[in-house]
């Protein structure tokens, strides 16, 4: 039966318990995707001036390898190993394009908000910050970008609210963000600070791993530091995203009393 009351710390150690048990599962699941990302990485590096233009572009392709693992990971929270089907990164089903959809539908104005914003913000120069001289044009740029920034923390939460309706996706229940607005009653301060809980775990975790191997090979004069670090940065990103999706699954499953083959209760 659907849960009237989620609770809060039972879901997030579930989420990365289940994760940290089986990181031969996630290790096999990742390995198609991460070099993905990789090459992606390095080719954009290659390729682009560093623009944020060009960053943006190459976030909005990457979601891709990301879409192909959350399914797989999401299908092993939801239906077990046996159950995953294509090893995500060797093909892209009716399935993945469902689940794109549905995160367009949930993130895709946060996208454009964030898009939006870094436009308009720019390049900072930070020599001319280190000097402490005003510059007229920079606070112009903020001026304007204010209102993106307010509406991307508005548009975030609301994805976050929504954003276990995934799990239905992945597992090829038709679902809505209007469905799972309805089914998060009452759990709605839950769900957003789960999840923006781990997003920030992720985020501290993957900053610190990008870090510490880049000085570690600087000071070693090694070459190819910044590929060994993006390497490193991009397993730690997959990492959290395999806990948010668990976090998501475990929600969708919990809120819905979803079982496999049986029509979904209606929400409270």
């Amino acid at each position: 039966m659907p849960s009237t009351n989620l609770p809060f710390g039972d879901v997030l150690s579930e989420s990365f318990s289940f994760v940290f048990n089986r990181l031969g599962l996630f290790f096999h699941l990742v390995t198609i995707p991460w070099i993905l990302s990789l090459a992606l990485r390095v080719g954009g590096a290659a390729l682009s001036d560093g623009s944020p233009a060009a960053v943006l572009a190459e976030k909005a392709v990457d979601v891709l390898p990301t879409v192909m693992f959350m399914v797989a990971w999401m299908r092993l929270v939801l239906l077990g190993p046996e159950r995953i089907g294509r090893l995500p990164g060797l093909g892209w089903s009716a399935r993945e394009t469902r689940f794109f959809v549905h995160l367009l539908q949930i993130a895709g104005i946060t996208f454009l908000l964030v898009a939006a914003f870094v436009l308009t913000v720019g390049a900072i120069d930070t020599e001319q910050l280190r000097a402490g001289a005003p510059d007229p044009d920079l606070a112009r740029r903020e001026a304007m970008a204010a209102p993106l920034g307010t509406g991307f923390i508005v548009s975030a939460l609301l994805a976050l609210r929504v954003s276990f309706g995934l799990g239905a996706s992945a597992v090829d229940v038709p679902f809505t963000p209007r469905l799972s607005w309805a089914y998060s009653r009452g759990n709605a301060w839950t769900i957003i600070g789960m999840l923006f809980l781990i997003f920030i775990i992720n985020a501290i975790a993957t900053t610190v791993s990008a870090i510490f191997p880049l000085s570690l090979l600087r000071g070693l004069g090694a070459d190819g530091a910044a590929v060994v670090t993006w390497t490193v940065m991009i397993l730690v990103s997959y990492g959290g995203a395999a806990i948010a999706a668990t976090a998501q699954a475990l929600i969708f499953r919990r809120l819905t009393g979803w079982r496999e083959g049986a029509p979904l209760a209606p929400p409270a």
